[in-house]
């Protein structure tokens, strides 16, 4: 099982967070549980090659 960052905060009884990989794509839940689920399930659409013009963040080494 993989493990992925993301961010999140309550707002106005609802939780919002994204994932840190993919910043760009948001959801919301009414519990800390269901926000994780829509998550997961964001992560799933991103990450299948199935959207096109997926954002990504990255990091660079230089020296």
């Amino acid at each position: 099982m993989a493990s992925l960052k993301y961010v999140y905060w309550e707002d106005a009884n609802m939780w919002l967070g994204y994932l840190e990989e993919y910043p760009d794509y948001m959801t919301q839940g009414e519990s800390l549980e269901e926000l994780r689920e829509n998550l997961r399930d964001i992560y799933k659409d991103l990450s299948s090659g199935e959207i096109p013009g997926v954002r990504r963040v990255a990091e660079l080494q230089v020296p």
